[in-house]
């Protein structure tokens, strides 16, 4: 995943991308607020490179996580696993994106 201090865009790997659409057609599925737009983008993440606007990876991750806490009494742990995995690895990388770049520097 690359990042940058003050990026506004994000590319994923292709892997964490076809996941992630896979989980947000579930969390279309169950109408989970917000799933939509996610959803249009991953699917069309190839098409740019597997790179997304921030606030959408950080929207699919709110909603994967949403998708988690309501199936997670009706799904196989490994499918629970995996959907929240999925959402944690996008968690990450908005985190990775915001966090100020670390200089050599000693304050």
């Amino acid at each position: 995943m690359t990042s940058s201090s003050f990026q506004r865009t994000l590319t994923l790997p292709a892997s964490v991308c076809e996941q992630a659409a896979q989980h947000l057609e579930q969390a279309a599925r169950r109408t989970i607020d917000g799933a939509g737009v996610p959803l249009k983008a991953f699917r069309a993440a190839a098409d740019n490179d597997y790179t997304l606007p921030v606030p959408v990876v950080e929207q699919a991750a709110a909603c994967l996580l949403v998708l988690a806490t309501e199936t997670a009494q009706s799904v196989r742990p490994s499918a629970l696993r995996a959907t929240i995995a999925v959402a944690l690895r996008l968690r990450d990388a908005v985190e990775a994106v915001r966090q100020p770049a670390l200089t050599t520097r000693f304050w």
